[in-house]
């Protein structure tokens, strides 16, 4: 398994996906919206990581 905000970001993704299929919308959209704030936060710490 990935270890890091990417492998959460990962996790929360599919967890969205399993749930958008069973039917909970709700779940889905919290759990995508936190995927994306991992993803940023991931991106963010790589871009301030390669430059200093």
């Amino acid at each position: 398994m990935v270890n890091g905000l990417i492998g959460l970001a990962i996790l929360f993704f599919v967890l969205a996906l399993v749930f958008a299929l069973l039917g909970a919308r709700g779940i889905a959209g919290m759990s995508m919206s936190i995927a994306k704030w991992l993803v940023i936060i991931f991106i963010v710490l790589a871009i301030i990581s390669l430059l200093l």
